[in-house]
């Protein structure tokens, strides 16, 4: 649990954000879920740039607040939601205000895109550190050498906190909140907002196809092509050689040069897109996804699932397929 004077908590606001992202940290902390005392809360601060006491964030929205950059330096905690461009440097002001309220010992969470304002603050370096999956190539770009996990939804590493994508900012805030006042307040917190206390998995449960660029190379394509309408039968490196009129060691060479895997790598890659669609989209039992999608057994899929995806097939398909046969309302609990 922190004191009373940790629990100040800035939301870093800058010209051009999306306002979704920052709604969603203010909606966390802005006032104590129903049977939370006040004085037990948080004191919640939106803080603009410098010099002003408003900041823009997208037309026709705008924030208006007595707090500026300065008062980051006096929080317990910084929020930074996100950043408004993820190619172009974000504020300087903010990234200076940024580095030196972490200096002054405040706790510092990046929301999503928000780990590029870190970054450029060089607080990321050496640490392990997530964001959203579609802006790990231009971090990565921007900051050579950034740890970066792609497959979470949140990293807690002490005093820097990370988070992928707008979802991933609820679930850090929670935890957060989690952390500091215990699970009992989260719990509310979570119920108060109709979203799950902890979401189990990662960002790889979310990603429609997590596999690189398709090949470029016309023999390769359709050797892949052949490969995805018979997943559902044992296929070896030999197979698809053999169907791609190449030697085994020349196949392995261009599915590096053009996918970036291994053969098989790819093929249990495609293997678990193959089981997702089927979990989500029908009702067969996980032996039968398991036989579609070519992993064999139940107990193949759930290993492979289990290490690659974080949850098992049971858990995904309850959180992802289309409710078809029940009516889900906000009185059915978080």
């Amino acid at each position: 649990m922190i004191d009373r004077s940790e629990r100040t908590i800035a939301i870093a606001v800058a010209p051009g954000q999306p306002m979704f992202e920052v709604a969603i940290p203010y909606q966390v902390f802005f006032e104590p879920p129903p049977g939370v005392d006040a004085a037990d809360w948080y004191d919640l601060r939106l803080c603009g740039p410098r010099g002003t006491r408003h900041a823009t964030l997208r037309d026709p929205f705008v924030t208006l607040t007595d707090y500026d950059y300065d008062d980051l330096l006096t929080a317990g905690t910084v929020i930074v939601p996100s950043t408004p461009n993820v190619r172009q440097d974000p504020p300087a002001e903010l990234v200076e205000a940024v580095r030196a309220a972490y200096a002054g010992g405040a706790r510092i969470v990046a929301l999503c895109s928000g780990a590029f304002v870190l970054a450029a603050a060089g607080l990321l370096d050496g640490r392990r550190m997530t964001t959203h999956w579609k802006h790990v190539d231009v971090l990565l770009d921007r900051f050579p050498g950034m740890d970066v996990d792609p497959s979470v939804l949140y990293i807690d590493d002490g005093r820097i906190l990370t988070s992928a994508g707008t979802m991933a900012g609820m679930d850090l805030c929670i935890h957060l909140v989690r952390k500091d006042l215990g699970s009992r307040i989260a719990n509310a917190v979570a119920r108060n907002l109709v979203v799950p206390p902890h979401r189990a998995g990662g960002q790889a449960q979310f990603l429609a196809a997590p596999v690189p660029a398709q090949a470029t190379d016309p023999g390769l394509t359709a050797t892949l092509q052949w490969a995805l309408e018979r997943l559902d039968t044992p296929l070896t490196v030999g197979d698809l050689a053999k169907r791609a009129g190449m030697s085994e060691r020349t196949l392995a060479r261009r599915f590096h040069a053009e996918l970036g895997a291994t053969p098989l790598r790819w093929l249990l890659t495609q293997r678990l897109i193959r089981a997702r669609e089927l979990l989500e989209a029908t009702d067969f039992s996980v032996d039968v996804v398991a036989e579609r999608c070519g992993l064999g057994s139940a107990a193949n899929l759930r290993a492979h699932f289990g290490r690659e995806v974080g949850i098992s097939p049971s858990e995904y398909r309850r959180s992802h397929r289309s409710h078809r046969h029940e009516v889900v309302t906000a009185d059915s609990g978080s």
